[in-house]
């Protein structure tokens, strides 16, 4: 960052204390990786068994979010749309396997420049094998692509460093020693802490093995191969149950050693995960208390993604399924967001960086970002009054290293969501999510729907067209491709 800039930022949040207006805030953003929505005490139909004390303190003393979204389900670019606070049409993070388009600008450079001391820690996954620092970050510690679960190797500030424990662990221990030891320890920070967890395969702590094995489990309506589950719905989501995504793969893995667990094991292996990554959000939480920080720090918790776990007969991402799409979203700012709230409007990933620009003080540059800052909501007496939207796009772009899933563009509003698949001789969807809510009807061809479906068609396309989002992107092949098709004998 220019010295200069940064003094600038300095004075002016100086400037600001001193004519008695309040201390900016501190953030911490914390992403995790593929939890799904409902996977927390605090929602009700989380797994019993399933311990998460600390994301249900963030809720109780906080906000939750209870119809949080990402724009696009896939790793790299829901973290840009994140970052940029723009759909995945603008920022050209179309998959996981490429970098970042140069021009490219995230919040925290506005940060930055705004005297805002910045850190990053964890996964980055933008460039699948670069660690290098990136800008905006005063403080840097990452790994290449996916990383590992245990024995990490870091790059800190350009440096790499050998590990020994669990990364989850590891990160924490990160990212206290910079709360801890930070340079400007007068400057107020922001800190974006980026875990692995709980990302495919699931390995969970070796102090939570099998700390959930046996437990039982409500396997989802729709994992079954049944006609009942698959009448109406499109060709390929039966397929995919039989793809390297699909539950039927994954059953026949003890035949060819593919390396996928069976359905339980996987099951519990993904909740002692995110146990203890709940830990680990403790451990940050419990160190800015004692710190002081609390009081004047807005904490968010995200996932990047949701996961299915069996739904439609798939595990993983990447569609426009509730399970997909749906991620967890709790934000705690003792003293400024009423403690026990929860929101119901439709937010999106896509409001991140608008947010924390606007409680940091931080204009945004008109047109620059997609989202909205939700401040609005929990500022209000009456979050019901402040005029929101009233429906979210979604886009996937099909890729060739896993081709079970089409090109997918979505428009959902608090009731009815459209999906259109590009590129695939198949049938559209069109589900109500009120007396569907696990999408198991598909209602492309009642006629009674005809009217609404057109008219939702249309708008999808009508607002893509205006957003220059229709320009699909054609990518030269890159990486490993994971294109096989299983079938069992009453699937012929």
């Amino acid at each position: 960052m220019n010295r200069l800039h940064q003094s600038i930022g300095i004075l002016s949040l100086w400037l600001l204390a001193a004519t008695g207006r309040a201390a900016p805030p501190n953030v911490v953003f914390i992403l995790s990786d593929d939890h799904r929505f409902d996977f927390m005490g605090c929602v009700e139909s989380c797994p019993s068994f399933l311990e998460t004390p600390n994301l249900d303190r963030m809720a109780a003393a906080g906000a939750h979010f209870q119809n949080a979204f990402v724009t696009t389900s896939l790793c790299s670019p829901s973290r840009a749309s994140i970052l940029s606070g723009q759909y995945m049409h603008r920022h050209r993070v179309v998959d996981n396997q490429r970098g970042i388009p140069a021009g490219t600008h995230f919040f925290p450079e506005r940060l930055q420049q705004a005297g805002y001391q910045t850190a990053f820690v964890g996964k980055w996954h933008m460039g699948h094998d670069d660690d290098a620092p990136r800008a905006g970050f005063d403080h840097w510690v990452s790994f290449p692509g996916q990383g590992v679960y245990n024995n990490p190797t870091l790059n800190i500030n350009g440096q790499r460093e050998e590990f020994a424990g669990y990364t989850t662990d590891v990160l924490t221990d990160q990212a206290l020693n910079w709360l801890e030891h930070r340079s400007a320890q007068s400057a107020p920070f922001m800190m974006y802490l980026s875990y692995k967890a709980v990302h495919y395969p699931f390995q969970p702590a070796p102090r939570h093995d099998q700390r959930y094995a046996g437990k039982n489990i409500d396997y989802p309506d729709t994992m079954a191969n049944t006609e009942r589950n698959y009448r109406t719905q499109p060709r390929w989501v039966l397929d995919r149950r039989f793809s390297i995504h699909g539950v039927d793969h994954m059953q026949t893995g003890p035949f060819d050693q593919d390396p996928v667990p069976d359905f339980d094991e996987l099951y519990h292996n993904y909740c002692e995960t995110v146990h203890g990554l709940d830990e680990n959000i403790g451990r940050v939480l419990n160190a800015l208390e004692e710190n002081g920080q609390l009081e004047n720090t807005f904490v968010f918790y995200m996932g990047d993604n949701g996961f299915h776990l069996g739904e439609h007969g798939f595990y993983d991402k990447r569609d426009a399924f509730e399970t997909s799409i749906r991620v967890p979203l709790l934000v705690m700012a003792p003293g400024r967001i009423p403690a026990g709230t929860t929101y119901n409007q439709m937010v999106q990933n896509i409001d991140i960086a608008p947010t924390i620009l606007e409680l940091c003080g931080v204009q945004v540059p008109a047109g620059s970002m997609d989202g909205r800052s939700m401040q609005p909501l929990w500022s209000s007496t009456n979050s019901a009054s402040v005029s929101w939207r009233n429906h979210l796009l979604y886009e996937y772009h099909w890729e060739w290293n896993f081709p079970a899933t089409p090109t997918t563009l979505a428009i959902r509003t608090d009731r009815y969501k459209y999906i259109y698949y590009h590129g695939a001789w198949d049938q559209d969807g069109f589900y109500d999510l009120q007396t569907d809510p696990v999408e198991r009807h598909n209602l492309i061809d009642v006629p009674a729907f005809q009217e609404q479906i057109l008219a939702l068609r249309n708008q999808l396309f009508e607002e893509l067209e205006d957003r220059g989002g229709l320009v699909l992107p054609m990518r030269p092949p890159a990486g490993e491709r994971l294109d096989q098709r299983k079938r069992s004998s009453s699937s012929h």
